[in-house]
């Protein structure tokens, strides 16, 4: 029986022009970026270099870290684009899988698997870890972790009853202040009941719920840090 190959990881992301104006720069040649490479593990001709400045080849993922140390800047420096994966946000902060897999607490087989899957079986601690690992901010990370539509049933639930069931719920899916999550969630509920007057104008389209609840929890993350600046 034929066993199955992995999947090909997708090319990595890459801007030939990012990568030619970090190494001008930096003053160096092909050559000396070549040897930076060999440095670092990775042996290739200063064509090679050539080769993805011109955007004719591109690097691999040990390539393009490697490429990012010898230019002294971030690998996301060199992607020429926001990473929109697991994965790509991995490469970006300059971690290997069992880098990445070590931090959070993960096998390294159950981390790749969520790389190549997409789907997130990690705890409450570990999806912590990710956020903290990857610099993911809230959307993103519910985003990578595909609870963006629980999320969004759970937002539509507050809006049409009571905001309090599904308080612990949503404090699953965002690991924040519980009080500041209890206030976002009264305040978008009420703001979906506030009723209206017979011959005003009508009110403007309500944005849609999970808009409106990172629109929220915003702005109060932001009052509760400029109360505590001024504490001091």
């Amino acid at each position: 029986m034929r066993r199955r190959q992995p999947p090909t990881p997708a090319p990595v992301p890459f801007s030939p022009a990012a990568a030619r104006a970090h190494r001008t720069a930096l003053g160096l040649t092909a050559d000396q970026v070549a040897a930076g490479l060999a440095a670092h593990g990775v042996r290739l001709l200063p064509g090679h270099v050539l080769g993805w400045e011109e955007g004719r080849i591109r690097p691999g993922e040990e390539e393009l870290t490697a490429l990012a140390r010898t230019l002294w800047c971030p690998p996301a420096a060199l992607m020429g684009t926001a990473p929109a994966t697991l994965r790509e946000h991995r490469i970006a902060r300059g971690l290997t899988p069992d880098q990445a897999a070590r931090q959070l607490g993960l096998a390294l087989a159950a981390y790749l698997r969520a790389e190549t899957t997409g789907r997130w079986t990690g705890d409450a601690e570990q999806t912590r870890l990710l956020a903290r690992a990857l610099a993911l901010d809230l959307p993103a990370l519910l985003h990578l972790t595909g609870r963006t539509a629980d999320l969004e049933s759970r937002l539509r639930q507050v809006v049409q009853g009571r905001w309090q069931s599904q308080l612990a719920p949503v404090a699953r899916l965002v690991p924040v202040d519980p009080a500041t999550l209890e206030h976002v969630l009264a305040t978008l509920q009420s703001e979906h009941h506030t009723p209206t007057s017979w011959g005003t104008t009508p009110p403007p389209p309500r944005p849609e719920p999970v808009l409106r609840f990172w629109q929220l929890l915003a702005e109060r993350e932001g009052r509760r840090g400029r109360e505590g600046e001024a504490g001091r």
